[in-house]
């Protein structure tokens, strides 16, 4: 199927709606080489500098990529960052349902593929979170935001022990939604409050190998503040 010709207005931009339409039509494949430059200028009417410019902004976005001396190819039909807008969007159960089916994954790998290093951090990032607790466990008075940093912290140590690259990378752009959420739950009083000694079960069970007790452990840990979430969605 042809690309339509683009209009004159703000080219880039309508070249690259035009070839995220494609994209996501099918009509390359991920893995393919789509049209050279001066192919899609011809299709689309507009000069090759145009097209140029479009292909960067889709390479940049993770749809496409460009190899020296070989062409362009698919990388994704669909714009990562239209997915992860999705998921900015998402609800807080969404979220956590989200995290459990990630991080239990990870927690599993982790037991198995660990190093001392991976450890460490974990440890760091709980120690650090310690401090910065009252004295019922709780963030202390103006600490709220630093305190989900070193929670956030110590749970992408956890997946990055899994050393699982594809994971790593679906968490990273995922964390920053899981931060925004936590923030949210610490500051909701109708929200189970952080408990330490179950991130340190998760982190004694990745550190002994032991891979069904680490996922059963962060399935735990996880499974409070979902419950929590239901039953505040059940009580509307």
């Amino acid at each position: 199927m042809a690309l339509q010709a683009a209009g004159r207005q703000s080219l880039v931009d309508t070249v690259v709606e035009a070839l995220r339409s494609q994209l996501a039509a099918g009509e390359w494949q991920v893995g393919a080489r789509i049209p050279t430059e001066h192919a899609l200028a011809e299709q689309l009417q507009v000069g090759r500098n145009t097209v140029r410019e479009a292909i960067r902004v889709l390479v940049h976005a993770g749809m496409l990529r460009s190899r020296q001396g070989e062409g362009t190819f698919v990388v994704s039909a669909a714009d990562p960052g239209d997915i992860m807008r999705g998921v900015q969007r998402a609800g807080i159960r969404d979220v956590l349902e989200l995290r459990i089916a990630l991080e239990a994954e990870a927690a599993r790998l982790a037991a198995l593929r660990h190093e001392p290093a991976d450890l460490e951090r974990m440890r760091t990032a709980l120690d650090a979170q310690a401090q910065l607790a009252d004295a019922a466990g709780q963030p202390a008075s103006g600490s709220l935001e630093l305190y989900a940093d070193h929670d956030i912290a110590f749970h992408k140590a956890v997946v990055e022990a899994a050393h699982n690259t594809a994971l790593t990378a679906t968490y990273g752009w995922f964390s920053s939604s899981v931060r925004e959420a936590l923030v949210s739950a610490l500051d909701d009083r109708a929200m189970p409050k952080v408990v330490h000694g179950d991130h340190r079960a998760v982190l004694d069970a990745i550190a002994a190998g032991d891979p069904e007790a680490a996922e059963r452990a962060t399935r735990e840990l996880l499974d409070k503040p979902k419950r929590a979430v239901e039953a505040l969605l059940a009580a509307r």
